[in-house]
C-alpha cells in the first residue's frame, strides 16, 4: 500500500497537467491575439522551443521513463494548438514551421512562403528589423525545415543549398546546428558562404575544431558553430551539444541587443524517432529537448524579462503507451511512421505568457508572440 501512496504522489503533478489538459479541450477556442488582452508586462525576450513531432504522448513516454520528472511540469500556462496545413490535415515540418514563423497556413514543403508561393515576413525578421537579435538552434542541419522557416524563403524544403544561401544572408546573429556542407561544399554553386560570412562579420566554428560547450562567443561579432557535417549524432550516439547551446545562445543574444532577442530552438530528433517507431529513440531525444528547456526556463527566472513558449508542429507516430508485463512497465506502440493530425500542446512561462493558455490554430502562436513582444505588424486574420 505505501508503494501505491508514494507512487500516487509522484505522479500528482502531472495528473493535474492531464487534469488541465482535458478541461482545456472542453473549454473550445480560446480570443484570437489580435482581440487579447495582456494582464502584465510585455516579453523582452522570447525563446520558442519546439519539438520536432513531440505530441503529448511522446512527452508522457518521457515523463514515466524519467522517474515521472519533467522540466515541462514547471510551466503554469498551458494551451492547444490544431496542426493542419492549407493543403492537408496532417502538416509536415515545413508547413508547421511557417504557420508559426508568419502566422499563415501554407502547402506542406513551402519554407516561408503564403499558399500562393509569395514570400512572408517571418516573427525572427521582424524581430531583426526593430532591433533585436536573432538565433537559430537545432539538433538537425541548420537548413532543415523548421529552423529554415524562420529566415529563408523557398518553395520546397529540400532546397538546402537555396536555403544556406538565404540563413547566410540573412543577418540572423547566432546559428548553430549540423549542415555545414551546404555552406562550403554546395552542388548548386561554388561559393563559399562560410568564407561570405565571415567577411559579413561572423566568427564561425565547427565540430572539426572545437566542441560548443568550449567556446565564449565576443558579442562584437555575429556568431556560427557548425555541429556537423550533415546532421549531428543522436543524442544516445554522443550528441551533447543543445543544452549548452541554449545557455550560450540566450546569454549570447542577450549581449547583443539592449532592445531584446528572438531565438527558436528545435529539438529535431523526436520527429525522427517517430518515424522510425522507435520509443528509445523518442524517449532520449525528448528528454534531452527538455534538458534544454530547464536551462531555458532558469535562465528566464533570472532575467524576469523572457517569455519562454515549448510546443510541437506535429506529432509524429502515432504513439501509444500500453501496458506491457506489469503495472509498472509500458510498451511503445505505433499506428503510423508518418505525422498524425493530433493537436499538440503549448507550453508558457514568463510575461505574456497567459495568452497560450487554450485551443487555437498554430497560426495564432505568431500572434501571440508578435504581442508580446511588442513588435508592429498588420492585424492577425478573422479565424
Amino acid at each position: 500500500m505505501s508503494k501505491l501512496y508514494n507512487s500516487y504522489w509522484q505522479n500528482l503533478n502531472f495528473r493535474a497537467f492531464l487534469a488541465y489538459s482535458a478541461l482545456v479541450l472542453l473549454m473550445g477556442s480560446c480570443t484570437p491575439a489580435k482581440e487579447a488582452q495582456v494582464s502584465g508586462k510585455k516579453a523582452r525576450n522570447i525563446i520558442f522551443m519546439v519539438g520536432d513531432g513531440m505530441g503529448l504522448s511522446q512527452i508522457s513516454a518521457a515523463f514515466y521513463a524519467n522517474s515521472q520528472k519533467l522540466a515541462l511540469q514547471q510551466f503554469p500556462h498551458v494551451g492547444f494548438h490544431k496542426t493542419p496545413s492549407s493543403n492537408d490535415l496532417i502538416t509536415d515540418s515545413a508547413a508547421g514551421a511557417t504557420a508559426f514563423s508568419c502566422g499563415v497556413k501554407t502547402y506542406n514543403g513551402a519554407i516561408g512562403l503564403t499558399a500562393d508561393s509569395t514570400a512572408c515576413t517571418t516573427i525572427l525578421e521582424m524581430a531583426r528589423d526593430e532591433g533585436f537579435a536573432t538565433g537559430l538552434i537545432a539538433t538537425s542541419t541548420i537548413v532543415h525545415a523548421t529552423p529554415a522557416a524562420f529566415a529563408a524563403h523557398q518553395p520546397i524544403r529540400v532546397f538546402h543549398d537555396q536555403i544556406a544561401a538565404d540563413l547566410a544572408g540573412s543577418g540572423v546573429d547566432l546559428l548553430i546546428g549540423g549542415g555545414k556542407r551546404y555552406f562550403d561544399r554546395r552542388e548548386a554553386d561554388d561559393r563559399n558562404l562560410l568564407e561570405e560570412m565571415r567577411k559579413n562579420g561572423y566568427f564561425i566554428a565547427t565540430y572539426l575544431d572545437f566542441e560548443l560547450a568550449d567556446l565564449v562567443p565576443s558579442p562584437a561579432s555575429k556568431f556560427a558553430y557548425f555541429a556537423a557535417d550533415k546532421h549531428p549524432l543522436t543524442k544516445e550516439a554522443g550528441r551533447e551539444y543543445l543544452p549548452a547551446a541554449v545557455r550560450t545562445g540566450a546569454a549570447f543574444l542577450r549581449s547583443r541587443s539592449k532592445k531584446g532577442f528572438f531565438l527558436l530552438v528545435e529539438g529535431s530528433q523526436i520527429d525522427w524517432g517517430g518515424h522510425a517507431n522507435d520509443g528509445n529513440l523518442i524517449v532520449n531525444e525528448t528528454l534531452d529537448f527538455d534538458d534544454a528547456v530547464r536551462i531555458a526556463l532558469n535562465f528566464a527566472r533570472r532575467d524576469g524579462e523572457t517569455l519562454v513558449i515549448v510546443t510541437a508542429d506535429h506529432e509524429s507516430g502515432g504513439l501509444a503507451l500500453a501496458r506491457s508485463g506489469s503495472p509498472q512497465e509500458l510498451e511503445h506502440q505505433f499506428t503510423t511512421n508518418g505525422h498524425t493530425a493530433a493537436m499538440v500542446p503549448v507550453f508558457a512561462f514568463g510575461p505574456s505568457a497567459e495568452l497560450f493558455d487554450g485551443i487555437y490554430e498554430n497560426t495564432e502562436i505568431f500572434y501571440k508572440m508578435q504581442l508580446a513582444l511588442g513588435l508592429s505588424s498588420s492585424p492577425a486574420p478573422e479565424p
